[in-house]
C-alpha cells in the first residue's frame, strides 16, 4: 500500500508505508507515513542516521483516498504527530 499523502494546504507529507489496524475492532486506525526530507525539516523532526522517519497518522485526518491521499488537516495542524516506532 504505497500512496502519496497531501495535507489540506497542499504540502506533500510523504508516502504511506503501511496501515495500522486494531485487530479486535477490525478497523484501520492509523497510517504509517514515511516523511519526505522537506517534511522532516518543516515539522522539526530529527532524522535517524540510517533509515527513514515515519509518523502515525490517524485515519480521522484523511479526507479522500485515491491515487493520492488528501488530508483534512494542514501541515501546521499535524506538528504533534507521534513517530511510528519500529517493533
Amino acid at each position: 500500500m504505497r500512496g502519496r499523502v497531501i495535507t489540506a494546504d497542499a504540502f506533500t507529507l510523504g508516502e504511506v508505508g503501511e496501515a495500522i489496524a486494531d485487530t479486535r475492532a477490525w478497523q484501520i486506525t492509523h497510517l504509517d507515513v514515511e516523511l519526505g526530507k522537506e517534511t522532516i525539516k518543516e515539522l522539526a523532526f530529527k532524522k535517524h542516521m540510517l533509515g527513514s522517519l515515519s509518523v502515525c497518522l490517524p485515519v480521522t485526518a484523511v479526507n479522500q483516498v485515491g491515487d493520492v491521499i488528501t488530508l483534512s488537516k494542514s501541515l501546521l495542524e499535524l506538528k504533534s504527530l507521534p513517530e511510528c516506532k519500529v517493533e
